[in-house]
């Protein structure tokens, strides 16, 4: 069976979506790992999105270099500016130890925004 590059990178955003979710039960919580996979699962949405719509998927992490990619193609994808500046450091500060910390309510908000980048994808494709 042929997946498309679109559909594999859907998945992979699904994978860590739901591993975000699964984290949630958790005691202590595991906010950090959270906000990680949620910003693992907006950054491959929006490589999906730039996959569905033939573009090159570029290697970065950064997701304001992605929305500009994205929003080049679908304009209207730029609203997401301020969800993706909230989970952009994400990525990388939340990793190393002397990071800023964080608190359940930046983890609950990661996983709503995670839903709110997809949905944006869905109706703009």
């Amino acid at each position: 069976m042929n997946v498309s590059p679109f559909q594999e990178w859907i998945e992979l955003a699904d994978q860590d979506e739901a591993s975000a979710r699964f984290l949630v039960a958790m005691r202590p919580l595991p906010v950090e790992v959270i906000c990680f996979h949620c910003q693992q699962s907006a950054e491959k949405t929006l490589k999906a999105f730039l996959a569905k719509k033939n573009k090159d998927v570029p290697r970065s992490h950064d997701l304001l270099v992605l929305l500009d990619l994205v929003a080049s193609v679908a304009p209207a994808m730029a609203s997401l500016e301020s969800i993706l500046l909230r989970l952009n450091d994400f990525s990388v500060v939340v990793r190393y130890p002397a990071h800023v910390p964080l608190e359940e309510s930046d983890a609950m908000q990661a996983l709503k925004d995670v839903g709110e980048i997809r949905k944006h994808l869905m109706s703009n494709l």
